[in-house]
């Protein structure tokens, strides 16, 4: 199954771009997925249908889902939503609103993964289009996988071993409910689940990350921002889509100030991506609503190129043996050097950009070397490693 996720600025269309991306792949043929991942659902105001928590058939070959978080909680993490509601009514509040608390600030993009997971297990789709939150919060969703592995590896044994020790002689005394081994034994098979759905975002073959941007100053150094800590966590980036264009025979004056804008910044996010693949799409004069309309912006965009199409294929992580030391490369593009931070410490390396800090498992040949020296030239980061002393 091809995985397509969209992600970009709040605002600048992902939802009606990811709409007609799973449009145009219907129309070849292709049993297509269009889910969103947003807690502010729009995409079944974009297709002007009702759309629920499980996939629904919208069109010939054209499926659409809206992820419930209550309904993911309760669904498949019975037992840690029915702890902590437990654990919130404890605390004096009302019934309902500890039904909401329950649910995780976060959960519903948790969730979210957990489908994309489900679903390229089933194989019941071609295409899985994925209309993700805006940028910091798919950023904070793609990262989720990375901090699960390591909560996982490093707290959660020694916190169940203590809790199942400790708990009868506490509970007593403390007046909260403590979470039971059960509970443990969900959250461990939850995070075994999204260090498993980590394989299926990072691999090339599977998945791609496509930015949608506006021709606007700030919403292009967000872009930008995306791009790099998409790189960082070794997820590929395979095009950016600009969308609303003004067509050249908008008139008058006002217009007129906007294009030239617009052909400034264009020519910035060409050089700014190279070689990315740049793909456009005029700002039309009707809305983009409902299936027809959708198709029409899905035509406009791809034309001759395939939508389901891997559109460039350089990873961002790779690894080469120099003599005797190895170099590991990370594509880090608009960054400075005083930006990045490098730790190791044994079989990991820890590395910073800005508020992101990616933890890398290092491959066995790098276990019981240590970091050399690290370079940053050319949105390239190259760190050698070699023996130790």
């Amino acid at each position: 199954m091809r995985v397509i996720l969209y992600t970009g600025k709040g605002g600048v269309g992902k939802t009606t771009i990811s709409a007609a991306t799973a449009a145009r792949c219907a129309e070849r043929g292709l049993k297509t997925l269009v889910m969103s991942t947003d807690a502010a659902h729009s995409l079944g105001d974009s297709l002007d249908v009702e759309l629920g928590p499980e996939p629904q058939e919208v069109a010939p070959n054209l499926f659409a889902q809206e992820v419930n978080a209550l309904h993911e909680m309760e669904g498949n993490w019975e037992k840690i939503h029915q702890y902590l509601a437990a654990l919130f009514n404890s605390q004096g509040v009302d019934d309902i609103i500890a039904e909401e608390l329950a649910t995780p600030p976060g959960m519903e993009e948790v969730a979210s993964l957990m489908w994309i997971r489900r679903h390229a297990a089933a194989q019941k789709f071609d295409v899985m289009v994925v209309d993700c939150a805006p940028t910091g919060e798919t950023l904070q969703l793609l990262a989720f996988p990375d901090v699960a592995r390591w909560y996982l590896n490093r707290i959660f044994p020694i916190q169940r071993r203590v809790m199942k020790m400790t708990r009868p002689m506490v509970q007593p005394f403390i007046g909260i409910p403590l979470p039971a081994d059960e509970i443990y034994g969900s959250v461990h098979g939850l995070l075994l689940d999204l260090d498993s759905m980590k394989e299926i975002l990072t691999d090339p073959k599977t998945t791609t990350v496509r930015i949608v941007l506006n021709l606007e100053k700030m919403v292009i150094k967000e872009a930008q921002r995306a791009f790099t800590y998409l790189n960082l966590y070794d997820y590929l980036v395979d095009a950016v889509l600009v969308n609303r264009i003004l067509p050249k025979d908008a008139g008058g004056q006002y217009f007129s100030d906007w294009r030239r804008a617009q052909a400034r910044y264009s020519t910035q996010v060409q050089e700014t991506f190279s070689p990315l693949p740049i793909l456009e799409s005029r700002l039309f004069d009707h809305e983009i609503v409902g299936l027809e309309q959708l198709s029409e912006l899905g035509a406009f965009l791809y034309q001759d190129v395939a939508p389901e199409a891997i559109m460039y294929a350089t990873k961002p992580q790779s690894l080469r043996k120099e003599g005797d030391e190895y170099v590991l490369s990370l594509q880090l593009p608009f960054v400075s050097r005083d930006q990045v931070e490098l730790a190791q410490n044994q079989e990991e390396l820890y590395v910073s950009v800005g508020p992101y800090k990616r933890e890398i498992s290092l491959p066995r040949v790098l276990r019981g070397k240590v970091t050399r020296s690290a370079h940053l030239e050319g949105g390239e980061l190259a760190i050698r490693f070699g023996r130790a002393g």
